[in-house]
């Protein structure tokens, strides 16, 4: 099944996506990372569908989401490391926060990898690819939980590339992959996402507590 984009993607229609992404969101703001919550909402059940819509999205119109990735760096802002005052770490902040390693440079490289970036086709969403989620916080916990659950679906389909995400608003976790601003494995989000060699994805996603966790798998 091929997730259709919008008929009007981003480079008509930049301000709808802006007015999504700037939209208010009552949840609390929360550093968002392997070792904190975020607080669960109802309307984030449908995360594996707008991800997919919008990776499809970017990959038909490349060029009109390099606009989005500028516009957004209003949102990167300095803080003051609570567990070491001297420390000043670079967040974006809007409606959830979510640590930055580089920040604005690391955006404006994805916004230029993209303006040179030719039209991708879409991708197929199988549920074939999907990975197996936690049951709960012992199995979210455990790191070869995710290796595990792929090694088990390789004998059954090809999985080329899979990673988790954390962030359960589709609009910012699409741009903060697209940006990948991480500093380990920086660019393995963006390059599947935006590889021409991929055709199939599988997203799953879901609340653990107050913990949003999501799976990708990419495959040819």
């Amino acid at each position: 099944m091929i997730i259709k984009t919008k008929k009007n993607p981003f480079s008509n229609n930049i301000q709808d996506f802006k007015n999504e992404l700037n939209g208010e969101d009552k949840t609390p703001y929360n550093l968002q990372n392997e070792n904190e919550n975020i607080y669960p909402n109802i309307k984030y059940i449908d995360y594996p569908e707008k991800i997919v819509e919008l990776i499809n999205n970017i990959r038909e119109d490349p060029v009109g989401y390099a606009d989005i990735i500028e516009d957004s760096i209003k949102y990167i802002v300095e803080e003051e490391d609570k567990n070491d005052p001297s420390n000043v770490r670079l967040i974006f902040k809007k409606k959830v926060k979510v640590a930055l390693n580089r920040g604005e440079s690391a955006f404006r490289e994805a916004a230029e990898y993209l303006r040179a970036l030719t039209p991708l086709p879409p991708l197929e969403f199988t549920h074939e690819k999907c990975i197996p989620l936690p049951e709960n916080e012992e199995e979210l916990k455990d790191p070869t939980f995710l290796r595990e659950q792929v090694r088990q679906i390789r004998e059954q389909t090809e999985v080329d590339v899979f990673f988790k995400d954390l962030i359960k608003i589709p609009e910012v976790s699409g741009l903060l992959m697209i940006v990948d601003d991480t500093n380990k494995n920086a660019g393995k989000k963006r390059m599947a996402l935006l590889n021409k060699d991929l055709k199939y994805v599988g997203v799953t996603s879901k609340f653990i507590g107050k913990t949003f966790i999501a799976y990708f798998a990419f495959s040819k």
